[in-house]
């Protein structure tokens, strides 16, 4: 799976639904920095 691609998906699903990072971290339960990470392919938060 590549990290990257991951990344640009979940931030083009967020924007596609209009969403802030804030707005998908409190929906899913984890913080807008998690977001920022996930949608920058950050690797050490994604693996843990």
């Amino acid at each position: 799976m590549d990290i990257k691609k991951v990344g640009k998906f979940i931030a083009s699903c967020r924007k596609e639904k209009n969403m802030t990072q804030k707005e998908l971290a409190e929906l899913i339960g984890v913080t807008d920095k998690s977001i920022s990470k996930w949608e920058r392919a950050s690797i050490y938060q994604i693996a843990h």
